[in-house]
């Protein structure tokens, strides 16, 4: 194989990668409804993409559960009940609470200094009422998290299982009340981590998640 043509080889891959991301975002973002028929020539069109590389972000999304594939009806978005979402955060109670143990031990002073900026905007999104803006702190919460855990098993499982519950937890951050209750569980995560002491980071990770699991109940 030429040097051209590994060049061109590896500019394919990250482009389907590229297109991956690109659908999955859409998917998490509502721009697409559950169950909504995901038309190959309509995404090659809305992307610019072959239909070779939509089936392949397909494919990919279908193994990461977002899409389904439907007999003689090709793709559409997957809709999550709310008892398997239960399901995923009970799992999740489990790969979370490891990675917060992690983070706990491994903690730099540089990485405390980015978790005080978030404890604090935490606080003010809430204080204001600024609910959007508290749902995408804590996803950077819990990304810093994984981060900081160096558990890449742990983060790729929890990345996976986040996705497929995405459309929930966007719903539960407006539930009545439900920030009010949330944040400080999330401060007692970071305090626990700052203080570098993993048994409490395991324990305000596990309460916040039962609760989350409480919460869901109710929606049903």
């Amino acid at each position: 194989m030429t040097d051209i043509a590994v060049v061109e080889d590896a500019e394919a891959v990250a482009t389907r990668a590229d297109l991956t991301q690109q659908i999955r975002e859409a998917i998490l973002g509502a721009e697409f409804a559950p169950h909504q028929r995901l038309i190959e020539a309509d995404l090659s069109e809305r992307y610019d993409a072959s239909r070779a590389a939509v089936r392949t972000a397909l494919l990919n999304l279908a193994n990461e559960g977002l899409v389904e594939r439907v007999p003689n009806r090709g793709a559409r978005v997957r809709a999550i009940s709310v008892d398997e979402a239960v399901e995923i955060v009970e799992v999740r109670i489990g790969l979370e609470t490891l990675c917060a143990r992690k983070a706990a031990e491994n903690v730099t002073d540089a990485d405390a200094r980015e978790l005080r900026r978030l404890r604090d905007e935490i606080g003010s999104a809430v204080a204001s009422g600024n609910l959007v803006e508290y749902s995408r702190l804590n996803q950077e919460l819990d990304r810093r998290i994984r981060e900081l855990s160096r558990h890449r098993t742990a983060t790729q499982l929890l990345e996976r299982l986040r996705a497929q519950s995405a459309r929930h937890q966007f719903r539960l951050a407006f539930h009545p009340g439900r920030a009010a209750q949330s944040a400080p569980e999330h401060i007692a995560i970071i305090d626990a981590i700052l203080a570098k002491d993993p048994d409490a980071a395991e324990a305000a990770t596990r309460a916040h998640l039962s609760g989350i699991v409480e919460v869901l109940h109710s929606l049903d």
